[in-house]
């Protein structure tokens, strides 16, 4: 792993990723990505120069990402469309980047012989009942409610295609909802610490009921290097934290953390096929690989996400307006 391509390494959880390499590693990192309004360079900063090379552009570009695979020995793929709600409003850019996209990146693999780690998430699973005891397992068949989520589901299903028919060197990666520094304020999470920040009330879906199986992004990054090194090819891992909060109870946990009341939120309409609930059993990586999170609660982890954003403003300021525009004219 000493030269490491990572695509969507501008991105949110690609990002902490980065960082997470540098930090702990003594690879040599080449970031692509496509810089959309989710990709942001000023997410790499202070990152040393000698050991990290970025590069703009589409994982569909099959002669640019052809070259890139010719100078590494691994690659982590994290690029992806991957917000629900702008799936539900236009489709189409999450076929091109997440179908699309992960075809080009696995042919490029199956040319040069890379080892290939594929980024996904708990949603292609579907969701459960609020009260079932169950939580998604490896085993757990797709039922994807979402344009996001079926394309993830479908990218899930080529790495698995390309591993088969052509003995590419690929893993899967299926992650719970992630948190951390570096989110973009249209997200959940930080759109409320940063609606706080700001003096907005905080927005809250429905009656928030709905349930999300919560990791910080620095979790999730050292489980992908452990799967990276020690996971086994055509394989697929379940990244989990036990971290399970209705989205109600994430609120609450915000604004008193911040040091408002607790009910100082409003509801706003709900999203179109809100999922219920969702909740990843780890126990394979786990027990397998010899992973553990280091964030023993989400509340810890919160409080550091919500003393980065207090810090950063700078860096998500220029998308705040922007944002809650867009949610406003929802009624959200």
């Amino acid at each position: 792993m000493q030269r490491l391509l990572v695509t969507g390494g501008a991105g949110f959880i690609g990002s902490n990723f980065v960082h997470h390499v540098i930090e702990n590693t003594d690879a040599h990192v080449t970031v692509l990505d496509k810089l959309t309004y989710a990709g942001n360079r000023a997410s790499l900063e202070g990152l040393p120069s000698d050991r990290l090379r970025f590069v703009e552009g589409d994982i569909a570009d099959a002669e640019l990402v052809d070259g890139l695979f010719a100078d590494v020995d691994s690659v982590v793929h994290y690029a992806a469309e991957s917000h629900n709600d702008n799936s539900l409003h236009d489709p189409r850019p999450f076929l091109d980047t997440n179908i699309i996209g992960t075809y080009t990146l696995l042919e490029a693999a199956r040319r040069h012989d890379r080892r290939f780690h594929h980024i996904s998430t708990d949603e292609v699973y579907g969701d459960l009942e609020l009260d079932d005891p169950e939580r998604f397992t490896e085993q757990t068949p797709y039922n994807p409610s979402s344009p996001y989520s079926s394309t993830k589901a479908g990218s899930d299903l080529l790495v698995r295609a390309w591993v088969r028919s052509f003995g590419v060197r690929a893993t899967i990666s299926n992650c719970s909802n992630n948190y951390g520094p570096y989110q973009h304020v249209e997200k959940f999470i930080p759109r409320q610490i940063t609606n706080v920040i700001r003096g907005i009330r905080p927005k809250l879906y429905g009656a928030g009921q709905n349930v999300r199986d919560w990791i910080h992004a620095d979790d999730h990054s050292s489980a992908v290097l452990t799967i990276l090194d020690k996971g086994e090819i055509g394989e697929t891992y379940l990244i989990g934290a036990d971290g399970e909060k209705d989205n109600k109870s994430v609120v609450e946990l915000i604004l008193t953390e911040m040091g408002q009341p607790a009910d100082a939120y409003d509801h706003v309409t709900d999203r179109a096929g809100h999922d219920l609930r969702y909740a990843i059993d780890s126990t394979k990586l786990r027990t397998e690989l010899g992973w553990t999170p280091a964030f023993g609660d989400f509340e810890s982890g919160l409080a550091s996400t919500i003393a980065w954003y207090r810090d950063n403003e700078a860096w998500w300021a220029s998308s705040k307006d922007a944002t809650e525009s867009f949610y406003a004219s929802k009624g959200q």
